[in-house]
C-alpha cells in the first residue's frame, strides 16, 4: 500500500514548460484520474511523476522522494504503462510480461517459479493466456495495450501509472481492464494514477479527478464536482450535457449542434 504526494511539479522538454506547479495527494488504494483536452500535459505529468522528463518540484511515494530512489527500488514502487510503448520485436508475450518481474529477481536475473506464477495469473486476468507464445508484432493494437498493462501489473508495484490504458480496446475489454485495476486497489491497496480520455469512464472509476488545461490545474475534486457542464464546456470548448448513470456517477454526453434533421 502506497501514498503519493505531488508537490509543485513543473515539467517540460528542451526548456519548454508543459505542466506547471501541479500539486495533488493520493491516499493508499486511491485512484486519481487526470483529464483534460488534447495537449494539456496529461502524459507529461505521468512521465514527470516517474522521473522520465526534466522537472522541478517533488514527488513522494510513502514519504520518500522518487528522485532519490535507485532504479530497482523505483521500479518496485512505481509501475508504468505508457500509451505508446516501444515493444521489442523478438519477444513473446510471456517474455515481455516477465520483464515486469526484473525488479524482483536475484543477482543472476533468473526468474523463479513464483515469477512465472505471477505472469501466468496476470495473463489469465487480462485474457492473454492463449496469446502467451505469440510474438509481440503479431498482436492487434488492443492486444498490445493489454500486454503493456500486463507487464506493469507483473511488477506488483504499490503505485500504477497508466497513460490512457483503454486506448485501442473494445468496450468489453476496456471494462475488464478497468474492473481489474479497480479490484487491485481494493484487494491489495494499489494506488492508481491514470490519464483518461473518456470522461464518463473517468467519472465511473476514479475517486478524484484532476483537470489540466494548458498545463495547469483548472479543477480538482470528486467526479461530481469536476464533471459539470459549465466546467467541461469552458475547458473543452464543447457542447456538453451531464446526465446521471443508474449508480449515480456522471455521464458526459456531447450535444449535437442545432440544425435541420433529415426526414426518414
Amino acid at each position: 500500500m502506497s501514498t503519493v504526494e505531488i508537490d509543485g511539479l513543473s515539467a517540460g522538454y528542451r526548456g519548454r514548460t508543459v505542466v506547471s506547479e501541479v500539486s495533488a495527494g493520493i491516499g493508499s488504494g486511491g485512484w486519481l484520474g487526470v483529464i483534460g483536452p488534447n495537449g494539456s500535459g496529461k502524459s507529461t505529468l505521468l512521465k514527470a511523476v516517474l522521473g522520465l522528463v526534466e522537472h522541478t518540484g517533488r514527488v513522494l511515494v510513502d514519504g520518500r522522494a522518487v528522485s532519490g530512489l535507485r532504479h530497482r527500488d523505483r521500479a518496485r514502487a512505481l509501475g508504468y504503462a505508457p500509451q505508446l510503448p516501444q515493444l521489442p520485436v523478438g519477444l513473446t508475450v510471456t517474455d515481455y510480461v516477465l520483464l515486469g518481474r526484473s525488479p524482483h529477481t536475484g543477482l543472476l536475473g533468473r526468474e523463479t517459479g513464483a515469477d512465472l506464477d505471477v505472469v501466468a495469473e496476470v495473463l489469465d486476468r487480462l485474457d492473454l493466456t492463449r496469446m502467451a507464445d505469440r510474438k509481440l508484432p503479431t498482436l492487434s493494437g488492443g492486444e498490445r495495450q493489454r500486454a503493456v498493462l500486463a507487464r506493469a501489473l507483473a511488477q506488483r508495484a504499490g503505485v500504477l501509472l497508466l497513460d490512457e490504458p483503454t486506448t485501442g480496446l473494445d468496450v468489453g475489454h476496456a471494462q475488464e481492464l478497468l474492473d481489474l485495476v479497480d479490484r487491485l486497489r481494493h484487494e491489495r491497496g494499489t494506488t492508481v494514477v491514470s490519464t483518461l480520455h473518456d470522461l464518463t469512464v473517468a467519472g465511473q472509476y476514479a475517486e478524484r479527478l484532476l483537470l489540466l488545461n494548458g498545463g495547469v490545474v483548472t479543477a480538482e475534486g470528486t467526479p461530481e464536482e469536476v464533471l459539470t457542464a459549465d466546467t467541461l464546456e469552458k475547458h473543452y470548448t464543447a457542447r456538453i450535457s451531464v446526465l446521471s448513470a443508474p449508480d449515480g456517477s456522471p455521464v458526459v454526453a456531447p450535444v449535437r449542434a442545432a440544425g435541420p434533421r433529415q426526414e426518414s
